[in-house]
C-alpha cells in the first residue's frame, strides 16, 4: 500500500499538534497545496484570511485531482452541504477525529466520500450515507 501525502490546515494548535504539522490560515493552505501537491488536504472551516470552503474551492479549481477533507466542529446541515458542494470528499467532526479522520482520508484518496456521524445531513441529501 502506498503512502498518502496529506496537507493539514487548522487554526487550533491542539488539533494540529495531535494530528501533525500545521498551517494557520486558508491562503497559506492554498499556497502550500499548490507547492506541495498533496494527495489529500485536511482543512478547518473557520480559518483567518480565507475560510476553508473558499480555500478548498480554489485548491480544487487549480488542481482538480486534489482531495479535500474538512475537520471541523460545525455539524449543521447547511455548512456540511456547502463544504461537500465545493468538491470536498470528507467532513469529519473534531470530536470524532480519532475514529473518523484516517478512514475519511483513505476514502477521499480513493475518490469516495466520508461524513462523520452526527452531521445533520438528511436521507434525501446526495451526500447522506446511513
Amino acid at each position: 500500500m502506498s503512502r498518502i501525502r496529506v496537507l493539514l490546515a487548522d487554526d487550533n494548535i491542539q488539533v494540529l499538534e495531535y494530528v501533525r504539522d500545521f498551517l494557520s490560515d486558508g491562503q497559506a493552505a492554498v499556497d502550500a497545496a499548490a507547492q506541495l501537491l498533496p494527495d489529500v488536504v485536511v482543512l478547518d472551516l473557520s480559518m483567518p484570511v480565507l475560510n476553508g470552503i473558499e480555500a478548498a474551492k480554489r485548491m480544487i479549481e487549480a488542481r482538480p485531482s486534489t482531495r479535500v477533507v474538512f475537520l471541523t466542529v460545525e455539524k449543521d446541515r447547511d455548512t456540511c452541504h456547502a463544504a461537500l458542494e465545493v468538491g470536498a470528499l470528507g467532513y469529519v467532526l473534531k470530536p470524532r477525529l480519532a475514529t473518523d479522520l484516517v478512514p475519511a482520508i483513505t476514502l477521499a484518496n480513493d475518490g469516495g466520500c466520508f461524513v462523520s456521524a452526527g452531521c445533520e445531513l438528511r436521507p434525501n441529501d446526495p451526500h447522506f450515507s446511513a
